[in-house]
C-alpha cells in the first residue's frame, strides 16, 4: 500500500460544502460532474494540498467522533475559529488534554462530518505518550 488515495464525503449540498472547503481549508475544485452522475450521484473533486476529497451528493451521516484532522500553526487558531464561526458551524469543546499535546479545534460541518484542526504532529504525540508511561 502506498498512501490514502482519496476520501469521499457525502454532502446534502455539494456546492455549499465545496465553498466551505475552499474558504476554510484553501481547497481547489478540480472537477464537478454538474448534472452527470458517473458514480452514485453528483460529485465534486477538491484538493487540499495533495489530498483528494470527493464530495458526493447524499444524506448527512450521524454524528460521531470519527474525524479528519488537519495540521495548522498555533498562530492561526484564532483565524480558523473566526472562519468556522462565520460559517455558523458547531464548534465542540475540546477534550481534556495535557498542554504537551498542543491545541485543537473540533467542529462539525453541515453534514455532521467532524474535523479537527491540530497544532501538533505524530512525533510530538508519541514523545508525550512515552514520557507519560
Amino acid at each position: 500500500m502506498k498512501a490514502i488515495n482519496h476520501i469521499t464525503l457525502l454532502c446534502k449540498n455539494i456546492e455549499n460544502s465545496a465553498d466551505l472547503f475552499c474558504d476554510l481549508f484553501g481547497a481547489k475544485v478540480v472537477y464537478s460532474s454538474e448534472a452527470k452522475s458517473f458514480s452514485l450521484s453528483k460529485e465534486k473533486f477538491i484538493l487540499i494540498g495533495s489530498l483528494w476529497i470527493a464530495l458526493m451528493e447524499g444524506s448527512p451521516i450521524e454524528r460521531s467522533y470519527n474525524h479528519i484532522a488537519f495540521s495548522i500553526d498555533e498562530k492561526d487558531l484564532a483565524l480558523y475559529e473566526t472562519k468556522i464561526k462565520n460559517w455558523k458551524l458547531d464548534i465542540l469543546p475540546g477534550r481534556p488534554r495535557d498542554p504537551r499535546e498542543e491545541k485543537s479545534i473540533y467542529f462539525y460541518d453541515f453534514d455532521n462530518h467532524l474535523f479537527e484542526l491540530h497544532t501538533s504532529d505524530l512525533q510530538t504525540r508519541l514523545a508525550f505518550y512515552q514520557e507519560s508511561e
